[in-house]
């Protein structure tokens, strides 16, 4: 298939890339790829490390890629809850980069910002504990804001399937996050 002038090589077909292509792909995904990551892991440098290997091992791929920016949105997002699963346990931000943390109200407390902050740790601690296809239908619904339409699709399974795997995947998470919670108040 020959790329038209002007169309974006997301929606060509590509077999083996050439380093021009390459370029074109980075320039055209390499912020969604970037963000996709960063909301699952919640370290910018996490995400970049995610992204910058997806590129990389996307130069070297011969394997023929229908969608690529649907390719690589998905193995963002994969690639980010590998990494949490290889972790078990949460992100964090160096403390160098404390200064930037901001209230998001006048009424915000830092009580409130910390519990916040906790509550995201332990959610991505248990995201990571979750069967692959659940934890990325979930980041997909959650992070991205896909509908279950767009889930389905994406990952070639029915509307019926993705609500039935939400609806467990939170009862299993709300149950996790409060196991989590009973932990953390015994060590206080």
């Amino acid at each position: 298939m020959k790329k038209q002038e002007g169309e974006p090589l997301a929606a060509a077909s590509m077999i083996i890339p050439t380093m021009e292509s390459i370029s074109q792909l980075f320039a055209e995904h390499y912020r969604r790829v970037l963000l996709a990551a960063h909301r699952i892991t919640g370290n910018m440098a996490d995400a970049e490390d995610i992204a910058q290997g997806l590129f990389l091992r996307l130069a070297s791929t011969d394997r023929p890629i229908d969608n690529v920016g649907s390719y690589l949105h998905r193995a963002a997002i994969n690639g980010a809850l590998d990494l949490l699963r290889r972790r078990k346990s949460a992100a964090t931000e160096p403390l160098d980069q404390a200064v930037e943390v901001v209230s998001v109200s006048r009424r915000s407390s830092p009580e409130s910002e910390v519990s916040s902050r906790q509550l995201g740790e332990a959610l991505r601690t248990a995201i990571g504990e979750l069967p692959p296809r659940a934890a990325e239908m979930f980041a997909l619904r959650y992070f991205e804001e896909l509908g279950n339409k767009e889930i389905a699709t994406m990952m070639g399974t029915s509307q019926a399937a993705v609500a039935v795997t939400l609806h467990n995947t939170r009862s299993r998470l709300k149950k996790r996050l409060l196991e989590m919670d009973g932990k953390i108040n015994e060590t206080r």
